[in-house]
């Protein structure tokens, strides 16, 4: 791969990333804003879930067979980028999950064929593609401090509860359509394959699951994705309500800490191996909900820092724990199909369980106090912790954990 594709694959995945960071973040403290009660908030994030859940259904029966991804992703961005735009002048609740629906419909896909368009060009994946990844976090960091330091400073005022983040959003993906058409070509790679519903959903690793541990672990997945929603869908709009100022900005210190402790992953895999790293990072979860539950944006601010940098531990640990543990216990013939279906699992079905319930929660412990709402957080943050807290003692008592070769499980994944 010369030094031209990477470049073009690097400002490709940096923009990508930077896209989604824009409004993901802020959307909860805008909706709050805007007078949107829990549940509105939990389904208006629900959207991207169903669009995890449609994207590789999307991708492995239409995108894989008929259409070059780079194609694709000029048509999804330039209509995403549309969408995305009118999107702040719906403020009426159903409207508004049906059009942003209809936008993760466009988006989600694109992750997939952004990947796909890397590996394409690449011939030795394992080497290349994790030095452009990267560039993904680093747009997504960088929408962050656009969003809650650059303009702020130049306008002079938080942008955080207004819709200026969708606008942004929309120009960039408009901007990444456009440069899409610049992107190396990739071909439809399954154009004379039969593909299933069952393929692109990973439904073959359904015979992983009469392994008891397999199980466990598919199980715990799922549930402890549900406590996860809680944080992606309502600690922008929490940190600012309690006053914290440049929130974006400072919750991308999660997204810095989540790639310090990917290049540790393999450090601590060999000394400790899957089941105690899965079991930390359910116990992070935990830690940080709690940690948001007592602090404050006074004396005791430094537990909000704190449960942001946990970000690294709780995902790195578990969501890429998981995937060297599915690496290594699916056959060789089916470990796509057991990646796919972990995925559907988690970010499909867990947090779209756990958008809405968040949503739901949210609702239960806010209360009206004239023509304001106020919520009760630490009530709030305290369910997912217990859930978190609950699903960690039935994983550590149900999985066993198999003897392999650590070191080689981790250069093979």
């Amino acid at each position: 791969m010369n030094l031209n594709i990477r470049l073009q694959l690097s400002i490709m995945m940096f923009l990508q990333f930077f896209v989604w960071g824009t409004w993901y973040v802020t959307m909860s403290t805008y909706l709050l804003e805007i007078g949107f009660d829990g549940v509105n908030v939990g389904a208006a994030y629900s959207t991207v879930n169903w669009g995890a859940i449609v994207a590789p259904v999307f991708i492995g029966m239409i995108a894989d067979r008929f259409f070059a991804a780079e194609k694709l992703m000029i048509a999804l961005h330039l209509i995403g980028g549309i969408i995305l735009w009118v999107v702040p002048s719906i403020t009426e609740p159903g409207p508004f999950f049906w059009v942003m629906l209809l936008y993760a419909f466009c988006y989600m896909p694109t992750l997939a064929l952004a990947n796909a368009i890397c590996f394409h060009q690449m011939n030795e994946p394992g080497k290349q593609f994790p030095g452009i990844r990267v560039l993904g976090t680093a747009g997504w960091i960088a929408a962050g401090l656009v969003i809650g330091i650059l303009l702020p400073e130049i306008l002079g005022s938080s942008i955080e509860n207004t819709a200026l983040p969708f606008k942004i959003g929309a120009v960039t993906s408009i901007i990444l359509g456009l440069y899409s058409f610049m992107l190396p070509k990739t071909p439809p790679k399954a154009a004379e394959t039969k593909v299933t519903i069952r393929d692109v959903l990973g439904l073959d690793a359904l015979e992983l699951m009469k392994d008891r541990s397999f199980a466990i672990f598919i199980i715990s997945s799922l549930l402890i994705s549900i406590p996860l929603a809680f944080y992606y869908s309502f600690t922008n709009g929490f940190l600012n309500e309690m006053g914290m100022e440049n929130t974006a900005a400072k919750m991308t210190f999660g997204q810095a800490s989540e790639v310090i402790f990917m290049l540790l992953i393999p450090f601590f895999f060999v000394r400790l191996g899957v089941k105690k790293m899965l079991i930390i990072g359910m116990l992070a979860w935990a830690v940080r909900y709690i940690l948001f539950a007592y602090g404050n944006n006074e004396e005791l601010v430094f537990m909000y820092y704190i449960g942001i940098l946990l970000h690294g531990v709780c995902y790195d640990f578990f969501f890429v724990t998981g995937q060297i543990y599915v690496d290594e216990a699916a056959p060789k013939r089916i470990q796509a199909s057991a990646q796919g279906f972990i995925t559907v699992v988690t970010y499909g079905l867990g947090m779209l369980i756990g958008s809405w319930s968040s949503g739901i929660v949210v609702d239960h412990y806010t209360q009206t106090v004239g023509d304001s709402s106020l919520r009760l957080w630490t009530s709030i943050w305290w369910v997912p912790a217990i859930m978190a807290i609950g699903i960690t003692i039935l994983f550590a008592l149900l999985f066993k954990e198999k003897q392999i070769d650590r070191e080689a499980a981790v250069a093979n994944a």
